[in-house]
């Protein structure tokens, strides 16, 4: 008689095995957030040398309308056909888009190459959560979510560095800086494809006899397009302008047309209306369309005021930005921990929506004379709330929906969150623009009946401080149109000395404690939406094994049919004996560690 060999845990996956496909993921998707932290920080430098200041917000269009348009594309099609061939599909055509950018010779070049770009980038963080969960079972799967947290972190604090000293350099290696910020994508992109190549072992999947949502695709992008560009654009047309209505009608059009025909087209729709009559999820997914823009249009701030209020430089903001993600990592960890041990998560989002809403009250409070070390421990504990929030939101939507659906379901977790943080940047900037003006103005008139400030003026007027000079020239004719100009060029308060720069960092403050304030009221609406948010039981196995252990049933169920009954299945269709536990298990090992698709 023989004893049964121990299993492996998750569908044959070691501890080991998993470290070694999470190594693929984390690169792929290192690959994304390190982009676009580089280039927030060295687009301004990319932009003069491309002579075209006043378009770079449109690179960054690009780059968001693609990334969002192909996210839940690519969720469809690798539950249809298979995650693999998609995840290096999105490698290969960011690298592709990465080298492209390095070629720009103006900045609507660069637009269109960001846009190959991001044609990649929607696949590679959502199809990295989706290949974990197929591997791993939720309950298990909130340690190593973790990891990828440990990614977006690094890359925010790495990415600003980076990006600032290669946009510093005029020439490295014979290629002019600001370029490197792209080119560096490519080695990093040619080393993942091989090493995602090479440990990413996954049982083939049946080919879908599905057809794909081509309709659903061009209709989304009809709808999102136009919505997409006006919240990127608004704020310069001016939000009830001729083109800012245009795009509003186009869009709720394309958006009406788009439930028509993935209501039509049921489970094959690109995202399939059923999977919201699942009360957690959607709930779910309108919590991670608020977080999303609470969370995008606060941090975005943060570098604003380390940089304009504080005169830090974008290298060095980046450093001071560690303590929120050491807060991070520090909230994911525990969480992860915690959840895996008592498979239990409700309390997570709760706990990560409470300190959230806390951290940004407290951030509405700092001002021009506000210490670092407070500014510092405001964002650790921003950080800490994330960290609670988002890796436990991801868990819960993943495993509401079947694991049939992880595709899907991940997809439209980052679809909406990418959706809500675009916004959440576009209302909070519009904020703290409209705000800004009036109050540096403010400002400016107070300290002009201040003696010291009036001696600095004069001063001011007879140094040799371009700026100091342009300033006390128009203060002096008693024109505050100055304040004004900092919307354009904010680095107009760094050139100024500190006696004359005072009004307006105050001024900036000010402004941005009424947008903190603002996505303190956001973040108190996600967690009155956790509250009444219900919690699932934890699946303890992933995608993969649960699709294994469906097979076995079916075959025991057909089985017992035709031991009971004696007739044949419906078509003459045979019936193989069930294999037992653990001979099922070491059948789907074989197959993970044989030829992946």
């Amino acid at each position: 008689m023989t004893t049964p060999t121990a299993v492996p845990p998750q569908a044959g996956f070691t501890h080991r095995q998993i470290l070694t496909i999470l190594s693929g993921l984390m690169l792929g998707m290192l690959l994304s957030s390190l982009d676009q932290t580089i280039v927030s920080t060295a687009i301004r430098t990319i932009a003069d040398d491309l002579d075209g200041y006043a378009l770079q917000a449109w690179a960054t269009t690009a780059y968001l309308i693609t990334a969002t348009l192909t996210t839940p594309l690519y969720g469809k099609l690798s539950d249809m056909f298979g995650r693999k061939p998609f995840f290096m599909a999105a490698i290969s055509i960011f690298v592709v888009g990465s080298l492209l950018c390095t070629l720009a010779q103006s900045m609507y070049q660069l637009a269109a190459f960001r846009a190959v770009q991001g044609m990649g980038a929607g696949g590679l963080m959502s199809l990295a959560l989706a290949i974990l969960g197929d591997i791993v079972g939720p309950r298990e799967r909130a340690r190593y979510q973790g990891y990828f947290l440990a990614v977006f972190g690094t890359s925010s604090v790495i990415g600003p560095v980076l990006g600032g000293v290669l946009a510093g350099q005029d020439t490295i290696l014979g290629v002019s800086g600001w370029r490197w910020v792209f080119l560096v994508n490519v080695p990093v992109g040619l080393v993942a494809l091989a090493v995602v190549s090479r440990v990413l072992r996954l049982p083939k999947k049946p080919h879908s006899t599905d057809r794909v949502d081509w309709w659903g695709v061009l209709v989304l992008a009809v709808g999102l397009v136009p919505l997409l560009i006006v919240a990127e654009q608004g704020r310069e047309w001016g939000w009830s302008s001729a083109p800012s209505v245009v795009c509003y009608v186009i869009g709720a059009l394309g958006v009406a047309g788009f439930v028509v025909v993935e209501k039509g087209l049921k489970d094959a729709a690109l995202i399939p209306l059923r999977i919201f009559g699942n009360r957690t999820f959607a709930l779910g997914v309108v919590i991670s369309f608020v977080v999303g823009a609470a969370m995008f249009g606060g941090i975005s701030l943060l570098p604003q005021y380390l940089q304009v209020v504080r005169g830090a430089s974008p290298t060095m903001a980046g450093l001071q930005m560690l303590p929120m993600v050491l807060g991070l990592m520090l909230g994911s960890i525990l969480s992860g921990q915690l959840i895996s041990r008592t498979g239990r998560y409700r309390i997570f989002p709760i706990i990560g929506a409470s300190t959230l809403t806390l951290s940004l009250f407290l951030l509405h409070f700092l001002d021009a004379d506000s210490p670092l070390w407070l500014a510092m421990l405001f964002m650790a504990c921003t950080g800490f709330g994330l960290g609670n929030l988002m890796q436990p939101l991801t868990l819960a939507l993943q495993n509401a929906l079947p694991p049939k659906d992880m595709g899907v379901s991940t997809a439209a977790a980052t679809f909406f969150r990418q959706i809500g943080g675009t916004l959440g940047v576009a209302v909070f900037l519009s904020i703290l623009f409209a705000r800004m003006t009036p109050n540096i103005t403010d400002e400016l008139r107070a300290a002009a009946r201040d003696p010291e400030f009036a001696q600095a003026v004069r001063a001011g007027a007879q140094s040799g401080n371009p700026a100091d000079a342009a300033l006390a020239k128009g203060l002096i004719a008693q024109d505050t149109s100055a304040a004004g100009e900092v919307l354009k060029d904010s680095s107009i308060i760094q050139q100024l000395s500190p006696e004359l720069a005072r009004p307006f960092q105050v001024g900036f403050a000010d402004s941005m404690s009424t947008v903190f304030l603002a996505a303190t009221g956001l973040a108190l609406v996600a967690l009155v939406l956790v509250l009444f948010w219900k919690e699932v039981p934890l699946r303890m196995v992933g995608g993969i094994q649960a699709a294994n252990d469906k097979a076995e049933s079916v075959v025991d169920v057909e089985a017992r049919i035709v031991e009971q009954t004696g007739l044949p299945l419906p078509g003459g269709a045979t019936v193989e004996p069930p294999l037992d536990q653990s001979a099922a298990r070491e059948s789907a090992r074989r197959g993970v560690d044989g030829p992946g698709s």
